[in-house]
């Protein structure tokens, strides 16, 4: 069994869970933690894009780490997202999550300033080597403004903790570059989920995604029909996730805003969102419903 195997399945980016005043809720992560843990899934993606990470400050995403790692123990496979807006704060969180004993750190790169590669390739390098976990890039130019190049993710795969990507670009070809032109075994996850079976027949051999968690059981059966290559099954799913992930964005919400109300809808009550992210307003209220039936719907569908 290679040690990319544990890798390769469906990883919900987990969400920012706040009390009625917007501040960080021990007991909210707990009660999502074992809701995925429930659902059968394998592994979790922490302080990434969905956990609101660039509006929490560092204390407060320790403690997310913990509760988390707290909550479910040695029973799911964790990624600790670790960028910062420092390099200092940045090895400050991979040397943490590396004491509580996740399976690998994720980064992407630095934001703000436009930087050179080999500025962007020192960033990562110095998170890495702070620790010995494994390490994932995350590519996502639609936020950072960086895309990831081919030249510098085979610079970067050349240090043996790297393990691969989480390619979160839209186009299909770019996962296909990024395992076609490694030089080692690695991973590629991706990360659209509106592309969840394009980019798997395009060669990536897992998933982390925003919208998985209010939706798991789709993309665990999407994953599943891809694995028995049962690929038209897998992609009737794909067209109900995105007319789904549709109605998500259609609020003037921001989409976690509304994800977390349809989860609330589900039994889970994690919060709101954090400013300057746009909280649901009382319009919103009727889309929400409708993406909690539609979702319903989806799931009674399953064969």
């Amino acid at each position: 069994m290679s040690k990319l195997d544990k890798y390769k399945t469906v990883i919900p980016a987990f969400y920012a869970c706040y009390d009625d005043e917007g501040n960080i809720s021990t007991e909210r992560i707990r009660k999502l933690a074992k809701y995925f843990l429930n659902k059968g899934i394998k592994g979790l993606y922490v302080g990434g894009s969905s956990g609101e990470c660039i509006y929490q400050n560092v204390a407060e995403r320790k403690l997310v780490l913990e509760t988390v790692v707290e909550a479910i123990g040695d029973e799911m496979l964790i990624i600790a997202h670790v960028a910062a807006s420092s390099t200092r704060d940045s090895i400050e969180l991979a040397e943490h999550a590396e004491k509580l004993g996740v399976d690998a750190l994720a980064a992407i790169p630095p934001i703000y300033f436009v930087l050179q590669e080999h500025a962007i390739k020192a960033y990562w390098t110095s998170i890495l080597e702070a620790t010995e976990l494994d390490f994932i890039i995350y590519n996502i130019p639609q936020t950072t403004g960086y895309s990831l190049s081919v030249k510098l993710f085979q610079e970067m795969m050349a240090n043996k903790q790297v393990i691969g990507v989480k390619n979160s670009s839209m186009p299909v070809q770019d996962i296909n570059n990024f395992k076609i032109f490694s030089e080692k075994p690695s991973i590629v996850f991706n990360g659209p989920d509106e592309q969840f079976v394009g980019g798997r027949v395009m060669g990536a051999e897992g998933g982390i995604g925003g919208t998985y968690g209010v939706m798991p059981e789709l993309f665990i059966a999407m994953d599943q029909h891809i694995k028995n290559n049962e690929m038209a099954q897998a992609l009737a799913i794909q067209n109900q996730v995105n007319l789904i992930i549709a109605k998500l964005t259609s609020c003037k919400g921001n989409i976690y805003a509304v994800i977390k109300k349809v989860l609330e809808l589900q039994g889970v009550n994690i919060g709101g969102v954090r400013e300057p992210l746009p909280n649901v307003e009382e319009q919103d209220f009727s889309t929400i419903k409708e993406c909690y039936d539609m979702i319903e719907a989806a799931k009674a569908s399953l064969v």
